[in-house]
């Protein structure tokens, strides 16, 4: 099946300009043309859509997906290439996720904080906080 740049973008959340713009960033190049110059976009462009969303996702820049694709287009000869730019970027996703636990632990807190001055009926947060580790304090 086929699909327009129009039926992509509401698809795929994804507004037509930054469609137009992965594609003059070479991002796509896997989409056809009518010859019309019409964009069309096969399951197969979904699925790389939804990769470089993914990857933008995680922080990978925008070269770092062409680069990508450009191995994907020379073949099995940069398998090993692309095996590590994943490794790579599985190591960001990591430290993002690390980070992201921190500020998680942040927020239980607080919300637990706000739970004992509820229940306590003050806004006397820390007068009334238990004693222990407060994720505010650092490591």
């Amino acid at each position: 099946m086929c699909y327009t740049i129009k039926e992509v973008s509401e698809m795929m959340g994804i507004p037509t300009s930054t469609l137009r713009y992965y594609d003059r960033k070479g991002l796509l190049p896997f989409v056809a043309r009518e010859d019309s110059g019409y964009r069309v976009f096969s399951e197969e462009s979904l699925k790389a859509l939804r990769l470089i969303e993914c990857l933008k996702s995680t922080g990978m820049t925008l070269e770092d997906i062409r680069i990508f694709f450009e191995w994907v287009q020379q073949g099995e000869s940069t398998m090993q290439q692309r095996y590590e730019m994943f490794l790579n970027q599985r190591r960001t996703v990591e430290e993002q996720i690390k980070h992201l636990q921190k500020m998680l632990e942040i927020i239980d807190y607080k919300c637990m904080l706000y739970d004992i001055a509820i229940k306590a009926g003050t806004a006397d947060l820390y007068e009334n906080a238990p004693e222990g580790r407060n994720p505010l304090d650092g490591d």
